[in-house]
This record gives structure tokens, sequence and C-alpha cells, in this order.
């Protein structure tokens, strides 16, 4: 599917709201210590009520996303800058949080790997770039593209989400500036209003944190969808360190009922998978057939133990 764009042309940013001065605290570097924090903590509050305003818009990118996924596509964040910095953050997360597969995780930001860490700043600049990351990871019409810009008028970004409308993909547009090119392109816009910066311009700061919360709920909310989440449990927890086994250990307990020993036991069984221990314990299964109904269901563990108890039901009621 192909449609018409709107040319690339450089920003004026005397028009973004967040580059706008704060008519708040003019005299910011005066205040004494107590009331700066007061004072930055305070702003911080408009990025809730920012993202409040587009929560439906959010669940609709959170339904979009879902079907692509389930088609097989991948979760691919792309942005520059502090705005670029979020979305690797939130995509790496997913996998130990919810096993999410890295083959099916792509972060891309403005500069390459290295500019996580310290700053290219004009690498934002080339429109180009943006089209070839997404070729070079293989970008697909299946794949959900969150395209990240506070400003909405980075050409690294318009040049990637321009590429995924040609194919016909899904594109999530997360900006602090509603009107902005990049929000007039995406599928999804997700306009979060910060309006202007107690620190003139600072988009690390209400942007920032709006954006994050954004990426949190829609990413959260992706994975419950998917069935990663139980109850409102993390039963699908990568356990690679001491915490999270003891994390594992709980959540396996609370979803089971079961005591600690047993939970124990059908964890080491289980090779640590909380989702087939629980199987294990509430079915009375053994690791191989709990993992083998977790598998016919798409791993959902909900699912799982309804389809579970409906098999056992009717194997009891054939048996003389």
């Amino acid at each position: 599917m192909t449609r018409d764009l709107p040319d690339l042309k450089p920003p004026n940013t005397t028009r973004l709201a967040t580059e706008q001065p704060s008519r708040q605290h003019a005299d910011l570097d005066l205040l004494g210590t107590p009331e700066l924090v007061t004072a930055l903590m305070d702003d911080q509050a408009g990025a809730l009520r920012a993202v409040q305003a587009v929560a439906p818009l959010i669940a609709e990118a959170v339904e979009r996303a879902v079907a692509c996924l389930k088609r097989g596509g991948r979760l691919v964040y792309l942005g520059a800058g502090t705005s670029g910095r979020l979305g690797v953050l939130d995509g790496v997360e997913l996998l130990p949080t919810f096993a999410w597969p890295p083959e099916r995780l792509v972060t891309l930001i403005a500069g390459g790997p290295g500019a996580m860490f310290r700053a290219v700043e004009g690498a934002e600049d080339d429109c180009a770039a943006g089209e070839a990351d997404l070729r070079e990871a293989d970008f697909s019409p299946d794949d959900v593209l969150i395209a990240l810009a506070a400003s909405g008028t980075t050409p690294y970004v318009l040049g990637a989400t321009d590429y995924a409308n040609t194919l016909g993909a899904l594109s999530i547009g997360v900006s602090n500036n509603p009107g902005s090119a990049l929000m007039q392109r995406v599928t999804v816009a997700l306009a979060l209003d910060t309006g202007a910066e107690v620190i003139g311009g600072s988009t690390r700061l209400k942007a920032g944190t709006a954006q994050k919360i954004t990426l949190n709920t829609f990413s959260s909310a992706v994975m419950v969808r998917l069935g990663k989440v139980y109850g409102n449990l993390m039963v699908d927890v990568q356990a690679t360190n001491a915490k999270l086994r003891l994390r594992a250990l709980s959540l396996t307990m609370l979803a089971s009922g079961a005591a600690q020993p047993e939970a124990e036991r059908a964890l080491a069984a289980a090779r640590n998978q909380v989702k087939v221990a629980v199987v294990m314990l509430r079915l009375n299964l053994d690791a191989a057939a709990a993992l083998a109904v977790l598998s016919r269901v798409g791993g959902s563990l909900r699912a799982a133990l309804a389809a579970g108890a409906s098999e056992l039901a009717q194997s009891s009621r054939q048996t003389p």
C-alpha cells in the first residue's frame, strides 16, 4: 500500500510547543535548592495528564500492534537522542520481563548503538538514514514501527516512517507536538501535548517522562494481550539471576497455590519456566506434558489451564 506523503521541510522550531520558553520559574536558577526540586517535580505532573489525554489512541495502538505480532511481526523502536534512548530502553526490557524473543525486537537509534552513551547530534538530520536502517533490518509489512520524536520533525524518524508507510506497515508515532509532521504521517498518532519545559527546550524532562509513561503502558498492555501475564502476575519472567529465580518461585507459588517445596521441585523440572511449573502443579502433569499443553494454546497460561482441565475431564469420562 502506498499513499501520498507531504514533502520533508526544515523544521520551524519557533512553532514547536516543546521549544517555547516556559512562563513559569523564569528565575529558576535563583531558587533555593528545595524550591528548585519542587519546581522540577511539579512540572513533571503534566506528563501524566498528557498521556491520559490520548488513552483511547494508546488502546487502539495496542490492538493494532497485537494483530501484527500475532502474524509473526516484530516490534521496531526507532528514534533519535532522548527519544531514541527511551525506545531502546523499553524494547530491551521486554526480553527479561516477558521473555519476548530477541529475534522479534529491533531497536534503532540515529547514529547507531554508540549514540546510547554519547550524543551523535547530527545523525538525526539524515532522512535517508532512517529508511536505510529499516531496510537493513529487513523491515516488513507485519512489523510494528514505534517512531519516537519529541519535536515530531526529526528527519531520521520521518524518513523511516515514510518507508514503513510505503510497505503498508503499522506505524505508531509518539511526539510532544500535536500537528507535527510525524503526527501527520503515522497510522496511530500519540500526540503528548506537554507544552513548554520548565528548562526551556530540554525534552529529556516532561516530554521524556510522558514518552516513557506511554511506552510503559503500550508495551505492557501488548504483552498482557499476548498472554504474557496471568492475572496480574509476570509469569513469563526469565529467571537469569538469583533475584529473578526467587521472583519466579514466588510467582509460581502465587499462581499455583503450591507450597514452597512443591513449587521448587516443579520449577527445577520446568527449567525455571514459571508457566510450565504452574501447569504441572495445577494439572498434575510432568514438564513435557505441561509444555505440550502450553504450546497447543500459544503459550497462554490461562488458556492452558482451561484446556488441560477440559482434556483431563474428558479423559476421566472415557475411562471405565
